[in-house]
């Protein structure tokens, strides 16, 4: 789907070597401020164990599981949103990704530098909020001029515009991110043209050190109670650890390491899946002898949108669908015990698919 999570935060907190953990690209970690200049894209592969059940049973040719993009964007620094530090690249990077992985440092090192001399992850936040906020309350105010005189005049599409943006335009002016104000009933279609920063999902993932990696730390107390407003997710993840993890060999080493430390899996893998619900993404698969394979749709997709993952042809040709639930395909073993028990269901266009369904699509081009 071409879904993309960026990873931001202020330099040195950890940003790079996570994104190293997460995908199969190499970016340049180092300690000191600006390591990383131009974008690092990685394709990071979501877990799902049910993947491997399903190919247990089917035994296809090949397994293929889904993906979501991240991108490692440079360090912001205070001023970013005037063109400080590179800013404006950096923000516009941003702007092209779909949801914000905030990592914030919330571990001590002296040997670490921190780029404004001391560890505090509420205060990092905010500076990157107010950067954020003000590159939003610039696009605001500029698109308000436009159209506060036909509104004025009763032009209902401008007036339905201005309002919206009025409306955020007042909470960014005290300090509120727009998602903070954004309601189901507003247009979706509007804030994808609006573009805006700061309406976009985010993440808090707090880097703690090792003796944290299970149960976290006060930072990250600190950071919870901050955002406890915002409807956001935090997470805290060790990233030396996960280096380490990352650097093993095989399966066995990992599971042997995670087991001395505590821990029942990477933390990486807790910020993919939580990262994929950020995203308010959901699976299905297709089940056949060349392949078992995960998609990746929206959450209250319809069957022809599903279909359209594949190939729009699928979508535009939709038919119906061929849907077995997972626990009914897992339980009984195949799809021929599936329709011969009566679990396997013909569904049309209305259908919104469920997380974990089977499914074969019938088209007509």
């Amino acid at each position: 789907m071409g879904l993309k999570c960026g990873i931001v935060g202020l330099p040195n907190v950890g940003k790079s070597t996570l994104f190293n953990c997460l995908s199969n690209a190499k970016a340049q970690a180092a300690n000191f401020p600006f390591c990383t200049i131009e974008p690092n894209i990685g394709t990071i592969t979501v877990p799902d164990a049910r993947l491997n059940v399903l190919a247990d049973l089917v035994k296809p040719q090949r397994i293929l599981p889904t993906t979501v993009e991240i991108v490692d964007i440079a360090g912001l620094v205070k001023g970013a949103s005037k063109g400080e530090g590179l800013g404006n690249q950096f923000l516009g990077n941003i702007r092209e990704c779909d949801a914000i992985l905030h990592v914030l440092r919330c571990f001590d090192d002296p040997n670490v530098i921190h780029v404004d001399g001391s560890v505090n992850p509420v205060r990092d936040k905010e500076v990157i909020d107010i950067e954020l906020q003000l590159k939003d309350l610039e696009t605001v105010e500029a698109r308000i001029k436009k159209l506060e005189k036909q509104a004025s005049i009763g032009d209902k599409e401008s007036k339905r515009r201005y309002d919206l943006l009025e409306r955020i335009r007042t909470a960014l002016l005290k300090g509120i991110s727009a998602r903070a104000v954004i309601t189901p009933t507003d247009d979706p279609v509007l804030l994808t043209e609006f573009q805006l920063l700061t309406a976009k999902p985010v993440m808090y993932v707090c880097n703690v050190d090792e003796k944290s990696a299970i149960t976290g730390n006060a930072y990250v107390d600190q950071v919870k109670a901050a955002v406890a407003e915002e409807n956001a997710e935090v997470i805290f993840v060790t990233a030396a650890i996960e280096a380490e993890i990352a650097s093993m060999d095989t399966a066995e080493e990992r599971t042997m390491f995670l087991a001395d430390i505590g821990l029942t899996e990477p933390g990486v893998n807790k910020l993919i899946h939580a990262a994929y619900h950020l995203l308010k993404l959901q699976t299905y698969f297709t089940a056949g002898v060349q392949e078992v394979r995960a998609w990746t749709i929206h959450q209250g997709d319809t069957g022809p949108k599903a279909a359209g993952v594949i190939h729009s042809d699928f979508e535009k040709g939709y038919i119906r669908a061929e849907v077995m639930a997972y626990n009914d395909f897992t339980t009984l073993g195949s799809e021929a015990a599936c329709r011969a028990a009566g679990k396997l269901r013909v569904e049309g266009k209305d259908y919104v698919v469920k997380d974990g369904d089977v499914m074969h699509f019938l088209f007509n081009v």
